[in-house]
């Protein structure tokens, strides 16, 4: 259809400055130490719910806690007809590192509570997706054509988003 892509996506270092406005905008307080996950959540109210409350319940076991959760805004007419169908809601999760903790063992900790929630959500649920959760790095992930992903995250056009480091990946189907 021309605009539905094999997918593309931007990692890049936590643009710290845009995402403690986003999160203050979403009514959600950060600490000093942050995590920020991208989630793709099913369109089902229901499934949707299930999904949070077990990343919500994995964090906990790790010992960290949610701080909030933001509606990614999202343009679907930058998606083609295929990816429309298809698209997910998007979110982002926000979680405040505990006083003292480590910064390696709070990344740690976040790895393991993506890892085990995926793991455990994608079985009854394979439309559920955490391209990343961490203190670090945050990914934008679409099945759109890499001229239209600022498009279809309007934070990724926003003057206030920057970042040191910025990786650009694009998937690319081959018939063999």
């Amino acid at each position: 259809d021309g605009k539905s892509g094999d997918g593309c996506g931007l990692l890049m270092r936590k643009p710290d400055a845009f995402l403690r406005q986003a999160a203050a905008g979403a009514g959600i307080e950060l600490g000093e130490h942050y995590g920020v996950g991208m989630v793709f959540l099913n369109r089902d109210p229901a499934m949707a719910e299930a999904a949070r409350a077990d990343l919500q319940a994995e964090l906990e076991r790790q010992g960290l806690a949610v701080a909030g959760w933001r509606v990614v805004p999202v343009n679907p007419d930058a998606c083609g007809e295929e990816s429309r169908e298809s698209l997910p809601d998007i979110a982002q999760i926000f979680v405040n590192s505990p006083v003292g903790m480590l910064p390696e063992v709070f990344e740690r900790h976040l790895f393991v509570a993506r890892r085990r929630a995926s793991q455990r959500i994608q079985a009854r649920d394979p439309v559920y997706y955490a391209p990343s959760l961490s203190s670090r790095l945050i990914s934008y992930k679409g099945l759109v054509m890499p001229a239209n992903l600022p498009v279809f995250y309007p934070d990724l056009g926003d003057e206030r988003l920057e970042s040191s480091i910025c990786l650009f990946h694009q998937r690319f189907s081959t018939n063999t």
